[in-house]
């Protein structure tokens, strides 16, 4: 699949629950493309901001849109990586701030 029909197919479904891409397309189709490398690499679409370790339970937090989305979204109005974002982070009527990893040290891999 292509990173533009991804990008319409997910976009549809993502605003309904309060998500929206990056207002950057050159930004969120690169973030895009890296899912597709992924889930051609591993089988699953994991974060492209992550290392992944190719075990899908190991990842399945990693996995696009990965758990700590929420949070993260909530919180900073962003993503970790950034391809999902809050209505008012794309507005600029928040600070667009680094977001912390919050995937804990001991699922990562070295």
């Amino acid at each position: 699949m292509e990173p533009e029909t991804i990008y319409e197919m997910l976009k549809k479904v993502q605003e309904l629950k309060g998500y929206y891409f990056n207002k950057d397309k050159e930004i969120t189709l690169g973030l895009i493309e890296a899912l597709l490398f992924n889930k051609e690499r591993y089988g699953y679409m994991s974060c492209p901001c992550r290392l992944a370790s190719g075990n899908r339970t190991n990842d399945k937090d990693i996995v696009c849109p990965c758990v700590y989305r929420i949070k993260d979204v909530e919180e900073y109005g962003s993503c970790y990586c950034g391809l999902y974002v809050s209505k008012e982070w794309n507005e600029g009527l928040i600070e667009h701030e680094r977001v912390p990893e919050r995937r804990p040290v001991s699922r990562m891999i070295f």
